[in-house]
């Protein structure tokens, strides 16, 4: 069973997300294109039994504009999807 997230929009600094195969307690976070590395805020926990789903991300004012991607990250800490990138302005 393979995870999939997937990037719907950005609008209003908020992104909007569906995702399958995703288990409850599963982190969703926001990776920066440029460095690689994952931003500490915003964070999201799949808390739905149901393991397909849609999400909405408010990002704070601390992100700036730039390239990111969502990454989902199992109980483990480890990657199971990513979104394609995304540009947020």
């Amino acid at each position: 069973m393979n995870a999939f997230i997937n990037f719907v929009e950005f609008e209003n600094r908020v992104i909007a997300a569906t995702y399958r195969n995703l288990m409850i307690r599963a982190k969703v976070i926001l990776v920066e294109q440029a460095t690689g590395e994952p931003l500490s805020d915003p964070t999201t926990t799949i808390t739905s039994p149901a393991p397909n789903g849609s999400l909405r991300i408010r990002l704070p004012e601390t992100v700036r504009p730039g390239r990111y991607q969502l990454r989902a990250l199992n109980l483990h800490g480890e990657p199971v999807a990513q979104s394609v990138e995304f540009l947020i302005d």
